[in-house]
């Protein structure tokens, strides 16, 4: 079996592996959205591909729609040519269960794949054509944080922005002046509204659209590529709007025991392919089941039912505050703390630590016993519930090859949001007290024992890259296993630092909790495991 328009008539087929196919004509679909296209896409990768597709795949099922995506790829054009136009822009979803099983479906709801890219053409010509379009409601954006990125880390601009703002509409070649170059063509065809909804896994993500589209924007107004009226267009939220969304769905590497499992029962070129930039993608995407997309309902010129497919519509306050508790109670704190221990400890798979009953219990405590009570609830989710299906269903997944030393990447960036905000609230708080906090003391705690470099069997272990690991691994420098009081005197620089936790953790009177547990951690060999059993009985 073949996965394309022609070899999705193989009904039989099809339907004897076990797929569910769409209940629409692609041709059909995708001349309509030629004709009239509503919805344009940016970032043409696997979270598209196996979510955001999705939803308006449930719409064209129910005939609640008749038209499709365009998908524009603004990086890495090897994925038109090798994965899309190959497939006719279809994608084999592979949904992974954490009982072992899967569900798939054809997701048929791109009509085409465009090359964002100024030198060919026919691509930026459709492109353009669909943003002059009247009809077209909305672009969307998954081109991660760093699509975003003007500078560097110096806070100068990048040489490819330069030269965009130097080469004006024509020359687009960066993410945000393509973005930008459109709108320009929309503005002239009539100046038709629009919204620009980032769906990217970052905060307040439609803001960053924003402040880098009009960055573009005003130097080719400073420099006479485009009128002064057309940064007014781009600035007035009335025609063009940049809502912000939360965005939740774990979407792993093309798995080879899913690509195997296809090979099997038919089907014909599943292979993964690494494209020339290095973007490891197959004609298949397997992801978890659970999904969350939170968007701020403000499409000036309507938009699709989208809450008929699951999408959370609401004001701004409530993506602001679905997102923070995800971020500082739900969800990633317990992937930081299972992180730092998995990687003591020895694990190299976050689904096997969920067998393991001190680390269960101590992201249970960091979520419920110690999150819950703070919790920003944004009455759309039960946090609880939330909860629930992470520590239930997603977290334990065998399925998502997630590692602890991937996540422990960056840990200096994370922690003062991930539980520098609860410890926050629990100073605020009138009832609660920050002293009976534990497991996230534990957490914090147990981040240092990491950057350490030696794991609880006492070997040395590599530790995942983050800005701050030199400077930290230099103010622990002595600090041994075997002598815990090596620490004396090592923290002070370190858990004062409100701009790595938050909160200076000495005001917060935690730092002496935290310095205890890395003691009792620093024993020796097995102290880090005899310290969670002790704290967390």
């Amino acid at each position: 079996m073949k996965l394309s328009y022609q070899g999705i008539q193989d009904v039989a087929g099809y339907t004897a592996a076990g797929v569910k196919l769409p209940e629409y004509d692609w041709q059909k679909m995708a001349a309509v959205t030629e004709k009239n296209p509503a919805w344009v896409h940016f970032g043409a990768g696997n979270i598209f591909r196996g979510f955001i597709a999705a939803l308006q795949q449930r719409l064209l099922d129910a005939g609640d729609t008749d038209t499709g995506i365009i998908a524009a790829e603004t990086f890495d054009y090897d994925i038109i040519d090798k994965i899309y136009i190959p497939h006719d822009s279809m994608t084999l979803m592979v949904s992974l269960k954490p009982d072992g099983s899967t569900d798939k479906e054809v997701i048929a709801s791109i009509a085409k794949g465009l090359k964002a890219d100024c030198t060919n053409e026919s691509d930026w010509a459709a492109l353009k054509a669909a943003f002059v379009n009247p009809s077209l409601q909305f672009a969307s954006f998954t081109i991660t944080e760093k699509g975003y990125a003007l500078t560097n880390m110096a806070g100068e601009l990048m040489p490819v922005v330069v030269g965009d703002i130097a080469g004006g509409p024509d020359k687009a070649r960066h993410a945000m002046s393509v973005v930008a170059a459109m709108l320009y063509a929309r503005y002239e065809a009539g100046a038709a509204p629009i919204a620009m909804v980032s769906m990217d896994n970052c905060s307040h993500n439609g803001e960053k659209l924003r402040t880098s589209v009009l960055t573009i924007v005003d130097g080719w107004v400073k420099n006479g590529f485009v009128p002064a009226a057309f940064a007014e267009y781009v600035k007035d939220e009335a025609r063009v709007s940049f809502p912000w969304s939360m965005i939740d769905k774990i979407t792993p590497r093309p798995a080879d025991v899913i690509r195997d499992q296809l090979a099997e029962q038919g089907f014909e070129d599943m292979a993964p392919v690494i494209t020339s930039r290095n973007t490891y993608i197959a004609p298949f995407v397997n992801a978890e089941v659970p999904q969350y997309l939170v968007v701020e309902d403000r499409f000036p010129n309507g938009r699709p039912a989208l809450e008929k497919a699951g999408v959370y519509l609401c004001d701004r306050d409530t993506v602001n505050m679905t997102e923070r508790m995800k971020v500082t109670t739900c969800l990633n704190p317990l992937h930081t703390a299972l992180a730092v221990y998995g990687c003591l400890l020895g694990y190299d798979s976050i689904a096997a630590e969920m067998q393991d009953a001190e680390l269960v219990k101590l992201v249970k405590t960091i979520g419920y016993v110690e999150g819950l009570p703070v919790v920003t609830d944004p009455g759309i989710i039960s946090p609880k519930a939330f909860i629930d299906e992470v520590v239930g269903q997603r977290l334990p997944n065998p399925f998502i090859p997630d590692t602890p030393q991937r996540i422990a990447t960056d840990t200096s960036q994370k922690v003062g949001i991930r539980f520098g905000e609860t410890i926050k609230s629990y100073l605020a708080s009138n009832v609660l007290d920050v002293q009976n906090l534990t497991a996230i003391p534990l957490a914090l705690a147990g981040w240092l024992r990491y950057v350490i470099a030696v794991d609880d069997e006492g070997k040395t272990m590599p530790v995942s890259s983050d800005p701050m690991l030199a400077t930290m691994q230099e103010k622990l420098s002595g600090v041994t296993l075997g002598d815990p009081e090596s620490v004396n005197g090592k923290l002070a620089d370190i858990l004062s630092n409100a701009s790595v936790f938050g909160v200076d953790l000495y005001e917060a009177k935690l730092a002496g909790k935290i310095e205890s547990f890395l003691k009792e951690m620093l024993a020796g060999p097995g102290a880090v495991r005899a310290t969670l059993q002790k704290h967390l009985a």
